[in-house]
């Protein structure tokens, strides 16, 4: 089995080829391009039902950002990771609405909780433009798309749930496409806030820490949803396997390996570290200690991507 926490498609469909000793998974559509040398773009297309059922996601577009250094990055870094996922964003934009259709940006999460502030610091990035057009329509180009932003925070502060929410949004509002902006998990501990993933398939509040709220998509919404994640978090017993693969790849490199220790590291451990750890509250969820100047920087990176997308 492949049952690590994680909403990125790329990693999914790497442990199911792990899991089932495959190179190509059917239904599935994978590529790789690298953007310059620091900034990786992983595509995978969720074709039918074989796809839908081998990684657990619906069908769509997943494309995948992995950018390096994003702690120490400089300002002329961080403008080229956005202009790398203004072109993929761009892309899946051009799928549903033309370039002047009014677009609604809405950013998930507590911005009181660091690993879970992506969403709020970004909506107040954003070049919003709506009011302008409706009431200052001479200081704009013509050619200027209506945009509108929100962050309505989460059910614990508002007693309301997100989908609530939006729902009244687009039905007074009416966008035509929605960009949706929450934290995720990852099971790889290198990719906490230097991976962006963008998808045209909605996407589930709170799921990435065990906490799923009702999904935020076409089908509940009735229009068009572009979601952009970064993984902000892993859990426990994610890192522990991973520490397990490092302990064990070192004794390796020692000679000190057996026939029993290739197993452990070939073997998918998650299950059985999960639960060991889920009994006392162990399995937490984990994130960096510099996640202050990560979420600074990667919020940065995804409000200028989408401020070049859509102007």
């Amino acid at each position: 089995m492949y049952n690590f926490r994680t909403d990125l498609a790329d990693e999914r469909s790497d442990l199911y080829k792990k899991a089932n000793k495959l190179q190509e998974i059917e239904g599935v559509k994978a590529s790789e391009e690298q953007f310059n040398d620091h900034i990786k773009k992983t595509k995978v297309e969720i074709l039918d039902e074989n796809g839908e059922n081998a990684l657990r996601k619906p069908k769509g577009v997943y494309v995948t950002i992995d950018i390096n250094n994003l702690k120490i990055a400089q300002d002329q870094e961080i403008e080229d990771a956005a202009s790398c996922l203004s072109q993929e964003l761009k892309e899946l934009i051009n799928k549903h609405i033309d370039d002047k259709s009014e677009i609604l940006v809405v950013g998930l999460g507590n911005e009181y909780v660091t690993p879970d502030a992506l969403g709020p610091k970004v909506i107040a990035d954003i070049d919003v433009t709506r009011h302008i057009l409706q009431y200052m329509p001479q200081y704009l180009d013509k050619d200027t798309r209506a945009v509108s932003a929100i962050s309505p925070g989460v059910l614990g502060t508002t007693g309301i749930e997100t989908v609530e929410i939006l729902k009244g949004i687009v039905q007074n509002v009416k966008p035509k496409l929605l960009i949706v902006i929450d934290a995720l998990a990852s099971r790889n501990i290198d990719r906490i806030s230097k991976t962006v993933q963008l998808s045209d398939t909605g996407i589930v509040p709170g799921a990435g820490v065990g906490n799923k709220r009702n999904e935020i998509s076409v089908n509940s919404l009735g229009t068009p949803v572009i979601a952009i994640g970064v993984p902000t978090v892993v859990d426990l017993a994610t890192i522990t396997d991973d520490c397990l693969d490092i302990f064990i790849g070192k004794l390796q490199e020692k000679g000190e390996s057996n026939a029993y220790l290739n197993k452990l590291k070939e073997d998918d451990n998650y299950e059985g570290i999960k639960e060991a750890l889920n009994p006392n509250d162990y399995n937490m969820i984990v994130t960096p200690k510099e996640i202050d100047d990560l979420i600074v920087n990667m919020s940065s990176v995804v409000a200028r991507g989408i401020n070049m997308s859509l102007q």
